[in-house]
């Protein structure tokens, strides 16, 4: 699952893998959900590990498909989140971490499929 955030200039926060797969490429800040964990819980874990924020998870905002070793398919639910609190810092997966207007996501190399689930849905920096 991964996060949907803006700051209070309408950009969006996004972050650069710091591992494989997408290594390099800038996405949502999120990750995995353990098992013990309900959506919102982990989407609080994993946003303070990776940026330093901490988190209010709002609606779902989308659900996207991509393929994962051996031949499986990973579901990414991605919510809408605000900030409640920390400090943007990048850590754990997170090479690196910054708030993108809409022309920054023109230039960052981005996950694939990134940025048409987020024109699909009304999600894109203003």
């Amino acid at each position: 699952m991964g996060a949907i955030i803006f700051d209070e200039f309408g950009r969006l926060l996004l972050i650069q893998r710091g591992h494989p797969p997408g290594e390099g490429l800038w996405s949502l800040p999120g990750g995995r959900i353990n098992p013990d964990e309900s959506d919102h819980d982990a989407l609080k874990r994993e946003i303070s590990e990776e940026t330093g924020l901490l988190i209010i998870p709002g609606l779902l905002a989308g659900i996207v498909e991509r393929p994962a070793p051996g031949g499986a398919v990973f579901e990414i639910r991605d919510y809408l989140a605000t900030v409640a609190g920390g400090s943007l810092t990048p850590g754990d997966d997170a090479k690196d971490a910054r708030w993108c207007s809409a022309a920054d996501l023109t230039r960052l190399p981005l996950t694939d499929g990134l940025l048409a689930a987020l024109e699909s849905w009304n999600a894109l920096p203003r």
